[in-house]
């Protein structure tokens, strides 16, 4: 028997859902906002793996430390949500495995963000180390705007406020690229095309089918193996001399807009991935 841990049951995870009944395996929906852990043990050592399509990082993080410690396959496990989910984790595991990405530095306070922004030179981008779907972004133009973004992060004064991971702003020709990575294949990938600087099309980029060329598809592969595999979407820019950077590498990826796209059975792939790796394929 398998579970699918997730938070509600949106289109992707009906399509998910769909795909394990069409090829004949029982499937439960284990909820998030009903779970309670036993640390000590409970009932989960009878799923044979357990999909992770949770749409909260800190309850997908600790689930699967959980399940991980007792023993249950998981996919994606918990060292790849540990990474994937926060950019300097994500980031420091591309620039060990030596892949190319966008000019990064990270601080601890206004002040040495400041500093840090001003060597990077302007236009930088500010992000929060986890977050997702384009949110709290920021494009930093100028001293004057850096000043009052940073004052307004410090008086928000949380926990993902109080790290400052600056990046440098990427001249993107209006697009981006989403590969998707299922085990050693990258079985597809997107074009992310909008007028705004941010392409997330959470936040209104559309989505186009990209050719998987051979360049896309080791620097996707790369990057799937650096932040310990299993089923990844990698986010690459285009610099404006032709060069392919790896921007951030999700582990609960979004597919609905994307299978009529690229032509690919994307859940199929999920699904015949996930049970192979669990054992029971």
């Amino acid at each position: 028997m398998f579970g699918i841990l997730l938070s509600r049951v949106r289109t992707d995870e009906k399509l998910l859902l769909e795909a394990f009944k069409s090829r004949g395996y029982r499937v439960d929906v284990i909820d998030d906002r009903q779970i309670v852990f036993d640390l000590e043990g409970g009932p989960w050592q009878k799923y044979q793996g357990i999909l992770e399509r949770c749409i909260n990082h800190s309850r997908a993080l600790y689930a699967l430390r959980i399940f991980n410690d007792w023993g249950v396959p998981t996919v994606n496990d918990y060292q790849v949500a540990l990474v994937c989910g926060n950019k300097l984790e994500t980031t420091s595991a591309l620039v060990r495995h030596g892949l190319p990405v966008p000019r990064c530095r990270v601080a601890f306070t206004p002040e040495s963000a400041l500093e840090a922004i001003e060597a990077l030179g302007y236009p930088v981008v500010l992000k929060p180390s986890v977050g997702s779907w384009g949110r709290l972004l920021s494009k930093v133009n100028d001293r004057d705007a850096a000043e009052s973004i940073l004052e307004h992060k410090k008086i928000l004064g949380s926990y993902h406020h109080s790290i400052y991971y600056i990046q440098e702003y990427v001249d993107k020709p209006e697009r981006d690229i989403r590969s998707f990575v299922v085990g050693d294949r990258t079985i597809a990938a997107i074009y992310r095309r909008a007028e705004h600087w941010i392409t997330n099309t959470a936040r209104g980029g559309r989505a186009e089918n990209c050719p998987v060329t051979r360049e896309i598809n080791d620097l996707s592969l790369a990057a799937a193996e650096a932040v310990g595999g299993g089923i990844v979407a990698v986010d690459l820019l285009e610099t404006r001399d032709g060069r392919l950077l790896v921007n951030e590498v999700n582990y609960t990826m979004e597919f609905r807009n994307s299978i009529d796209t690229t032509g690919v059975d994307i859940p199929g792939a999920i699904v015949d991935y996930f049970v192979d790796v669990t054992g029971g394929g």
